[in-house]
């Protein structure tokens, strides 16, 4: 397995591994898979160019040759300049329980320490225990927010969050 950085030319990648994510999973995310299928390339263009070029968020991809397993966003957390957050973690199910997860997550961690950030946060799934013992092992503890998943408000997802 290799991680990488999503590259600026990858916008259809960018594109089609979101949808993958929210194919597989579409409880896990705050995005509805019709939805995000209908936004037009200049969304996809832009989205990649954020993730991509220096100094802004990040996307991080494993792969096994030409497949991709998995990915993650590394995001600059907008109201705090000393904080990140990790968003969109997906891993292909028959990949998952086998490092993808935890590799990806120490690449964000790894770039959380570069940018000197001192926090990492995310959302995860509360009707996830599989993503919540990941994040829990990557070090990161419940802060005892929690708020209803907004594409299905029958479902919450908890506050976690690392120190660096």
């Amino acid at each position: 397995m290799e991680l990488r950085k999503l590259a600026s030319q990858e916008v259809d990648l960018h594109r089609a591994l979101r949808l993958r994510a929210l194919r597989d999973a579409p409880d896990s995310f705050g995005e509805v898979f019709t939805e995000v299928a209908e936004r037009p390339t200049s969304y996809w263009e832009d989205l990649t160019r954020s993730v991509t070029e220096p100094g802004r968020d990040v996307m991080f991809l494993a792969c096994d040759g030409h497949d991709v397993l998995g990915s993650t966003y590394g995001l600059l957390d907008r109201t705090r300049t000393d904080a990140g957050r990790v968003g969109g973690m997906w891993v292909e199910p028959a990949w998952r329980r086998r490092g993808v997860g935890r590799a990806l997550l120490q690449q964000v961690v790894g770039w959380g320490r570069e940018r000197g950030l001192t926090r990492l946060g995310l959302w995860a799934p509360d009707h996830n225990p599989a993503a919540i013992a990941l994040y829990s092992r990557g070090g990161f503890r419940n802060t005892g927010a929690r708020r209803p998943l907004p594409t299905n408000p029958a479902l919450s997802i908890i506050a976690m969050e690392v120190e660096l």
